[in-house]
Order: C-alpha cells, then sequence, then structure tokens
C-alpha cells in the first residue's frame, strides 16, 4: 500500500494540536511567573499590568493581543520599533530580554487566535507590512509567538524582507521544526524587538 502523504488539513490539525496541548501543559506555570509580575508593573506606576492590543490574525481578521504591559502609560498605539527607547520601563526591559512578557498570548494559542509558531501579528495600521505579507500568502498563516524572522533577529521596521523570511515557513507543518524554533526562542537566538535593542547600545 502506497504511504499517504501528509496534506494540508493534516498539518493544520496537528499544528493545532500541538499548540492546545503545550498551551495547556504551560498554563499553570505562567499564571504563577505573571502574577508577581503583574503586582510589580501595577506598583511601578498603577497602570493596568496586561497590554491589550489590535492585531491582524489569519486572513487579516482583527484581534486582542494580550501582553504583560512593558511600555509606559502613554506611549501610544505603535509598533516596537518606533517607539522610544526610554518608553520601556527597567522592569520592561527584563521581561522582554526574557520573553517573560509574551506568556499571556497562550491565552490568544488557546482562543485559536494565534499558534506558538508563525508570523508576528503586525498592527492594522501597518499597511505595507500587510500587503507585502498578502503577496507572498503569509496572510495565510496564524501568527505566532515566535517564528523564523524573530530568531533570525529581524522586526517590522523591514517589511519585504520580513514577509520574504516569514514565507519560507509556508508549507507542511513539522513538528521537529516548531520545538527547533521554540527552543533557538528560549535560549535567545535572534533579537527581532528592536526597542530592546535600542536601549542595549
Amino acid at each position: 500500500m502506497a504511504r499517504r502523504m501528509p496534506n494540508q488539513l493534516d498539518s493544520r490539525y496537528g499544528k493545532r494540536l500541538f499548540d492546545v496541548t503545550l498551551a495547556l501543559a504551560l498554563a499553570v506555570p505562567a499564571i504563577v511567573l505573571c502574577a508577581p509580575m503583574a503586582i510589580l508593573i501595577w506598583l511601578d506606576d498603577r497602570a493596568n499590568p496586561l497590554f491589550i492590543q489590535r492585531r491582524l490574525g489569519r486572513d487579516g481578521r482583527v484581534f486582542q493581543l494580550v501582553k504583560l504591559r512593558t511600555m509606559r502609560t502613554g506611549t501610544g498605539d505603535r509598533p516596537s520599533h518606533e517607539a522610544l527607547a526610554n518608553s520601556i520601563t527597567p522592569l520592561g526591559q527584563w521581561l522582554r530580554r526574557t520573553k517573560v512578557d509574551e506568556l499571556p498570548q497562550l491565552w490568544n494559542v488557546l482562543r485559536g487566535e494565534m499558534s506558538f509558531v508563525g508570523p508576528r501579528p503586525g498592527l492594522p495600521s501597518q499597511i505595507e507590512l500587510a500587503q507585502s505579507r498578502k503577496r507572498y500568502g503569509v496572510h495565510r498563516l496564524l501568527p505566532g509567538i515566535t517564528g523564523v524572522s524573530q530568531v533570525r533577529g529581524l522586526d517590522m521596521s523591514t517589511p519585504e524582507l520580513l514577509a520574504e523570511i516569514d514565507a519560507t515557513y509556508i508549507g507542511t507543518w513539522s513538528l521537529r521544526r516548531d520545538l527547533a524554533l521554540l527552543v533557538q526562542t528560549a535560549r535567545g537566538g535572534g533579537q527581532g524587538d528592536a526597542a530592546a535593542r535600542r536601549i542595549d547600545r
């Protein structure tokens, strides 16, 4: 009997199963870690420790992305590469460097709005990025907490290049590849956070 090759539908179900399983496994540790961080953020300036922002998901659908807030209140709704370096709080610098600020996005993963690995979701105002991703077919992918561009150190200041590299993720899903990208991210591979990089200089 001929071996059946995996198809796009198989890949989507396999990726979703992996996302939900890992998100549930990490949920309790994430809450334990984020709870004291949220208190420290609130004590810093008495503001909501959660940062909720409209982002573009698969096929351009808008969703509410959730993160721990790392910037001072009043910074505005803008991409990280356009934010002033001094707008990030000292605690926020550490949260970004360790990527702990991304943990609340487990909620987005469980809701099916994001995946662990995929192109980072852009803002609705980033029209050039959205157009570039549509040309490369990247808009059909579920956005991720991390992705191929992030581990290569790219941020959203170069939308055409970002879309081109993001497009290399298109194809049959591979558990091995997702795990490799997650391990690279955990080890600090790539620094796709332009605002954080400006602080380190």
